[in-house]
């Protein structure tokens, strides 16, 4: 017994005066983090904390793609293998009361100056309703009930799901910063926006009306009196080994004896990665769970499988739960929840988001309840062209955008009078807006303003003046045509509404040719200042009103109708908010020297686009390209303008095509692919390989989505402790 107290005396004192040991640099032989030899730090960092929701998903190879039979006949998922690196994702759907969460911070900051912020991070509610079913309880009731508070949220776009999950990042990290005591969240303004990329940059904070203010630090620290030049005492952290990052910045001051303390850095490793749409790949790996076939102690999978859990079954074969329903699903013609008092599916649409098992990553609903959105951009044949390791097709390279101030180059934030809009996708709503409520497919194939019957108007001769009035506006083409509008309802209120997306239009086409010039900023202060101001103007009023071609009240009647309709759809194009990081493409320019990759965008790349084909060489369309006459982003996969590019340029020549410039495929730069079978669905779309793919701004109530998390650093942890075949053979078998 007194061998044993003594080797643990001695164990105990080495281990103490090891932690007493300063570190020094195995490079240049200086001590880290001394404020009087130059303080470079090292801090002190074990693992990466698990975000809140999150789990452990461990990398690794396996075969992507089809398994079964391909009754769909799309050939758009060919199985091929490829390798995904670890990362964390959501434990579930992500809920509707984490939305309701997310719609109280966003009213709580914007509401007052930026409604239209508000307005579209709200679902689509409307998703609900079908033309011959009578679903107007989930309309009212499903987002915002406390009875379906933990129901997957439904009715989002591609485009709302990445907000929710920019926003989520900022949400966390702000409360990791809380706390650990490094910023205080008290006597703050409600209005002043955590931007985790701008705090990286400089520690600031953001106000909706564009000011810029800062966290209080945390109050300075007091030095040990027994080592007058130690760090400040660090609270308790279990994710950081016990110790805080909270570094000293110089010596103490001489006056007070404290310490000064800076914000925390990407270097302390305190701070979590942006959260995300997870990629195909990894949804699909994450949902297989295959972890659960691998035999033990080798590399081989015993069986690959066809949904979450193994078995060609969607009921459950163990004798205790046998026959049950192992996903939300569709079983058969009209069979959407079972029978009464044996209700196997458990539920009429969704169900709570923790229903069912969980597969062997503990990932609940990867199949049934709801399809879920992912980051790639949809083409049938991406996987004959991806990448094998961490495969994705849709990468946009941006880099964070300087700007020259009297102090030197600073980190650009977006601010009241600096939004960013997306001028191409209002482009193409306004154009679609068009042909949709004035049916304008081709002027041949309609009647011409003096003979529309859809008038009410009973003044025969202000009915003349006005088409007159028209007519000389928008004269017969020479070739006898009519223009391409066809005026659907009454001659007075479509000319008002076609006058003003003239206007719209004609700002848009601006702002499109300062955007080709990549005059940014110029581009938006033209939407800002130009486009919305036309949405509010009356400039015509008084001349229409004097010269009796319609009274005052139907003025703004009219105008007020078309006004509400086009801001309703208009609204999801502005691009950034206030308090966020400026982002811009990268130029071809700047990656003059890069082997790896140099333009900015790649969604087409190897799909037909200008750069990657062998076979496309329409000289017209290169010089035009090369002279900003037309974008190259809008080549490929025009939605909604095959013959007419965006500024009403003809795309074709050929008189056999005719003028019916509209879609020939389904396919665009915004289609993005979503994964798994739903509440809605048959047993074939549970099937982990399949996919589908939707326009990134549409949503439908059979579509959620879940986040995820790189994992940085180790694939598997440093307390990871493996089997055979690895560098750590020998210290023992992992347990799951």
């Amino acid at each position: 017994m007194k061998s044993v107290k003594y080797l643990f005396c001695v164990a105990a004192s080495a281990l103490t005066l090891a932690s007493c040991m300063k570190e020094s640099s195995t490079a240049t032989g200086w001590e880290y983090s001394n404020p009087e030899t130059g303080g470079f730090e090292k801090a002190h960092f074990v693992e990466q904390e698990t975000g809140p929701g999150l789990v452990f998903i461990e990398g690794g190879t396996f075969v992507m793609g089809r398994s079964e039979s391909d009754v769909m006949y799309d050939w758009n998922n060919r199985a091929a293998r490829v390798t995904v690196s670890s990362f964390y994702m959501d434990q579930t759907e992500v809920t509707n009361f984490h939305w309701l969460e997310y719609l109280y911070w966003i009213n709580r900051t914007y509401s007052t100056d930026y409604p239209m912020v508000y307005q579209n991070a709200l679902p689509d509610t409307l998703c609900w309703r079908t033309p011959l079913g009578f679903n107007e309880k989930f309309v009212e009731y499903y987002l915002r009930h406390p009875a379906y508070r933990d129901y997957p949220v439904v009715g989002v776009s591609w485009l709302q799901a990445n907000d929710y999950c920019k926003w989520r990042t900022d949400r966390v990290n702000e409360q990791i910063l809380i706390r650990e005591g490094v910023l205080q969240f008290a006597d703050r303004d409600p209005d002043q926006v955590f931007n985790t990329d701008l705090y990286l940059a400089g520690g600031k904070l953001v106000s909706a009306d564009g000011s810029t203010g800062e966290y209080e630090l945390s109050e300075s620290v007091e030095p040990d009196p027994k080592k007058k030049k130690s760090q400040p005492q660090p609270k308790p952290d279990k994710y950081h080994n016990g110790k805080v990052n909270l570094a000293i910045k110089d010596q103490p001051d001489p006056k007070t004896g404290k310490y000064k303390l800076r914000p925390i850095s990407m270097e302390d490793g305190l701070l979590l990665p942006h959260y995300r749409l997870p990629t195909e790949a990894e949804w699909e790996f994450a949902a297989s769970g295959l972890i659960g076939n691998l035999e033990e102690n080798t590399e081989n999978i015993d069986a690959r499988r066809f949904y979450p859990w193994d078995g060609h079954w969607v009921r459950d074969e163990n004798d205790q739960f046998k026959g049950a329903i192992l996903a939300n699903f569709v079983r058969g013609q009209g069979d959407l929840m079972g029978v009464a008092g044996a209700l196997n599916d458990g539920g009429d649409v969704t169900t709570p988001v923790e229903s069912y098992w969980p597969n062997d990553y503990g990932l609940y609903n990867m199949a049934g309840n709801v399809s879920e959105w992912v980051l790639d951009v949809y083409r049938p044949l991406s996987s004959e062209d991806f990448d094998e390791f961490r495969p994705f097709r849709g990468n946009v390279f941006t880099t964070k955008q300087l700007i020259l101030t009297d102090e030197g180059f600073k980190y650009e934030m977006t601010n009241a009078e600096e939004l960013s809009y997306d001028v191409h996708g209002m482009k193409e709503y306004l154009n679609e807006f068009e042909r949709v409520r004035f049916q304008r497919i081709s002027g041949k194939e309609h009647e011409t303003y003096g003979k529309s019957k859809y008038t009410s108007l009973n003044d025969t001769n202000r009915v003349k003046g006005m088409q007159a009035k028209v007519a000389s506006e928008n004269p017969v083409k020479p070739d006898g045509d009519p223009d391409d509008y066809f005026l659907s309802h009454d001659l007075i209120k479509d000319s008002i509404e076609l006058r003003l997306i003239k206007a719209l239009n004609d700002v848009i086409d601006t702002s499109i040719a300062l955007k080709n010039d990549k005059r940014f900023k110029d581009c938006d202060a033209m939407i800002k200042k130009e486009f919305f101001k036309f949405l509010t103007l009356d400039a015509m009023k008084k001349s229409w009103v004097d010269a009796g071609i319609c009274t005052a009240d139907e003025y703004k009647t009219y105008r007020s109708d078309i006004v509400a309709m086009i801001l309703a759809g208009i609204q999801e194009y502005v691009m950034d908010t206030p308090g966020k990081m400026r982002f811009r493409n990268v130029t071809q320019e700047e990656n003059l020297d890069r082997m790896n990759y140099r333009k900015d965008d790649y969604i087409d790349y190897k799909d037909g686009d200008l750069e990657s084909s062998n076979y496309y060489n329409n000289q017209g369309k290169i010089s035009d390209i090369n002279n900003g006459v037309r974008s190259e982003d809008l080549i490929m996969y025009q939605n909604g303008h095959e013959n007419y590019d965006l500024i009403g340029g003809e795309l074709v020549g050929d008189s056999t095509v005719g003028r019916n410039g509209w879609p020939t495929t389904m396919i665009s730069d915004r289609s993005r692919v979503y994964k798994g079978g739903s509440w809605a669905d048959r047993a074939y779309w549970l099937n982990v390989g399949n996919r589908r793919y939707l326009d990134e701004r549409l949503s439908m109530a059979t579509l959620g989505f879940r986040c995820c998390m790189d994992r940085i650093g180790s694939p598997h942890g440093n307390n990871y402790q493996g089997g055979s075949g690895n560098i750590f053979q020998g210290l023992g078998k992992r347990k799951r």
